[in-house]
Parts: C-alpha cells; structure tokens; sequence
C-alpha cells in the first residue's frame, strides 16, 4: 500500500489548491517544497510580492493622486528600498502563515525538500541536510512552477544584471534602468521603476507591446508611460550587455549603446524540471522545461497529473488553482466542470489593463459585427473622487444577439471591474442588462451602465436608419 493516495511535488498556486481539494475528498495528501519556498514562486518572488511592491510605489509616490494636488505631490520624497520591501516581505510573511494553516487544518503532511523520480509511484525526498527518503503515492500531481529564462551570453551578476526573481532584491532604487523584454512582467516593472523617478528603456524585439490587448488600451499606457519618461526602442535586439565600474551598457544589433544603472531581463519563463528525473517515471519535458497534458491535466502517465506554469500558457496563479483542483477531482474519480473558456486577463501595469472575450482585432478578423460602447472616468463620479481621469472601460456588443463579445478595461481597479462582465458573458446576458441595472452611485462600476448605453444608442442609430 502506496504512504499517500496523492503526493504533490511544488506548494504554489495550483499544488496547494490540488493537494487542499484532495483532502476535502479525504484522501491521504503530502506535499513537498523547499522549507524557504512554501507558497510557491508566486509568493515568493511572483504574484504577491511584485503587486505589494506595486501598491507600496502608489502609496509612497502619491503617484495616483497628482491629478488632485498636482505634478509635484509626493507622500515620501527619498523611497529607500527599505521602505518599499518592509510592505512586501509583512505579506509574504503572512500569506505563508494562511498556507501552512490551510495544509495543517486539512491534514495535508508538508515535507521541506526536493523531490525526484525514482519510478512512476515513488518519490526520493532529498531534505536540507542532505538526508533522503522516498515516499509512494497512487498519484502524483507535479506544480513545480517555473524560473525567469536567462539568455547564455548574458552574464548576471544578481546586482545590476538582474531577472524578475532578483529585482526584489536590489540595494537601491535605480537612477536608469533598460528592461529587455516588453510582456507582462517586463512593462509591469516598467510602470512600477518609471512611477518611483527611474529613468526606464524598453527594449523589445517585436514591433509592439502586449499584443493580446486591445490596441486602444495600448496605445493609452505607451502614452502614460512616455509621461513618465520611459523610452521605447520596438524592433530592437539587444547583442550584448557590459558592466562597467559606473553602470552598465546595454549594446543593441542597430549599433545604439544604452548606459543605466541596471539591466533587467524578462525573457520568458523556464519550467523546473530538470531535478525531477523525469525519465524514470517516464516522462519527458520540452526544451521550455514544460510538460504536456491533456484536459484532465494528466502526462501521458495516467496516474500522474501537472498543473500551474510547468505546464505553459496561460501560466497565470488564477488559473493553475483552478487546473490544480481539477486535477486533484479528476484523479480522486470526483465529477468536475471543465474550466469556462472566459478566463479574465489581468495586467499589473499602473495604470492596470484588463480584459474578457475577443478584441475588436480579433472580432474583424473572424468577420464578426460589432459595436462599440466606451465609458470614460472622467464622465463619472468616482473617477472624479479618486482622481482617476484617464481611466476607461469598453464593451464590445453583437448587434445580431445584444450580447457582450468582449470586455476591455485600463485604469483603477480594472482587474476587479472586469469581473461584473465576466459573469454577464457567462450567464449569456445581454447589453440591455446592463442598461437596466442598477449600480451603487458613485462607483467605477457604474462605467458599465455609460458604456452600455453608449453601445445601445449606436444601434439605435444603425436601426433608425436602416428603417
């Protein structure tokens, strides 16, 4: 008889939500994570820590309240590291504190170590002094998450060479930094340097930023950060990067050399694969360190399933919890609902973008009608209260059916407003809906009912016309 009837190797997101679910179908769970990495990569360098340090540069700045009290209002003058991380490391610290309880509360057995294949049902727990020890399992659910790809002829050197795992680290705010790679972490740590006063370059190899966002939106964050002095340099390729006693020189294939303090790199994302001897419980993982699965999260070893970012896109915290409990249900012969296909995207950029549905790209390249309706902060009470002027929500509507096609939102609280489209899509509900519906006054969600009114009124117009 196997020790565990689920063994998880990796506590981040999507391994503690399948070894938590497992257990509530009372199953015997273990977890194994090394002893400084409960919570995973998202606590500890991803997700958590990147958005409090995003939510103390807004606080110590005063960034988000100059539209009231002007260009030169600042809360702290000098931001010191100290101060940024004091917030960050408060809640790691805590959110690490809420899992252990979790995994405890459910009888979840947590080993601190590694963990590799010895075949397809046992795993070698190598823990902190060296001393190993296998433990069996009927199934096995890898969520080793990943690590920042690093180029081979960049030399980092963790101070000024940086990936998105060390800038946490850095002594002192940077004067100038180049940020090579223009994704999602790359521009979220770009808003994040340009907000506290560091003069920022954007390199980027592609002609353009972000592009499974909408173009509108795009174009209103490239232009808030060139209010923030943040250059761009699209079409680019950087050939080497050197370091020098006074700072660094980033040396671009066009023949332009970039000097600034430091240098970070966001070059995609690595799986962490290559200790678990895959082999021996044949498995194999791609050249991106990523194992395949199929809808039921499992390898081509039945018994044994891979959920969160080890697994490739969408790689986002929200939806490895949601993979993670999937597979924990599908491997306990539990019934489970496949995952909505309306998954909301959220980007932590200041302003933050985000969105559900198809872009209007998207809809006029599948021959699809829409129309457009817009809701700006300005127009709206609280986007007044909160000094937010810039900020703008979008909805997409068939003029066929009246339902949403998409929801597009940049500005204030954007990751939480574009919930209430989520679920209107969701339940297949329609614009009128939300013309009908009445919203708490004054609230940013009240953009719903302006934007659908707007979209409403176009169609009318179309309607009287074609009378």
């Amino acid at each position: 008889m196997p020790d565990f009837d689920m063994l998880v190797i990796g506590s981040g997101p999507g391994g503690q939500k399948a070894a938590i679910a497992a257990a509530k179908l009372g199953r015997r769970v273990a977890v194994i994570d090394r002893p400084d990495m409960v919570g995973g990569v998202s606590i500890h360098t991803g997700t958590i820590p990147s958005k409090t340090l995003r939510e103390a540069v807004l606080y110590l700045t005063g960034l988000t309240q100059r539209d009231l009290y002007g260009q030169s209002y600042r809360l702290k003058e000098d931001i010191t590291v100290a101060d940024l991380t004091a917030r960050t490391q408060h809640v790691v610290g805590r959110e690490v504190d809420v899992i252990r309880s979790q995994l405890s509360r459910n009888h979840v057995a947590l080993y601190a170590g590694t963990g590799r294949f010895v075949d397809s049902h046992t795993v070698a727990l190598r823990e902190v002094t060296g001393h190993e020890r296998l433990i069996s399992a009927e199934h096995i659910v890898i969520a080793t998450g990943t690590r920042p790809a690093r180029p081979d002829t960049v030399e980092f050197d963790e101070r000024t060479i940086l990936d998105s795992d060390n800038v946490l680290a850095l002594e002192h705010v940077p004067r100038s930094m180049v940020i090579v790679g223009a994704g999602v972490i790359g521009m979220e740590y770009a808003s994040m340097f340009a907000a506290l006063g560091s003069k920022i370059t954007v390199v980027e190899k592609r002609a353009g930023m972000l592009d499974m966002c909408d173009v509108e939106v795009i174009e209103s964050l490239k232009y808030h950060l060139r209010d923030l002095a943040v250059t761009f340099r699209f079409g680019e390729t950087v050939a080497a990067v050197e370091r020098h006693p006074r700072g660094t020189l980033t040396i671009l294939e066009s023949g332009k050399k970039i000097p600034a303090d430091a240098v970070m790199y966001s070059a995609g994302r690595q799986g962490l694969t290559d200790d678990l001897d895959l082999d021996k419980a044949g498995l194999a993982a791609d050249r991106r360190g990523r194992i395949t699965v199929d809808e039921h999260y499992r390898t081509k070893v039945p018994h044994i399933y891979a959920v969160g970012d080890v697994i490739g896109f969408p790689a986002l915290a929200a939806t490895s919890m949601e993979q993670g409990r999937s597979a924990a249900y599908h491997a306990c012969g539990e019934a489970v609902g496949r995952m909505h296909h309306l998954q909301p995207i959220g980007i932590y950029t200041i302003p933050e973008i985000s969105f559900v549905g198809r872009t209007e790209d998207q809809l006029t390249e599948d021959s699809v009608p829409f129309e457009v309706g817009i809701s700006r902060y300005r127009e709206l009470a609280r986007g007044q209260i909160i000094g937010d002027s810039h900020g703008m929500l979008k909805l997409l509507v068939s003029p066929e059916d009246r339902t949403l096609l998409g929801v597009h939102c940049f500005g204030t609280g954007a990751t939480e407003l574009i919930h209430i489209g989520q679920s209107v899509m969701g339940c297949g509900g329609t614009v009128d809906y939300l013309v009908d519906a009445v919203f708490n006054y004054p609230t940013l969600a009240e953009s719903y009912k302006v934007a659908a009114l707007d979209a409403t009124n176009k169609l009318r117009q179309i309607d009287r016309i074609g009378d």
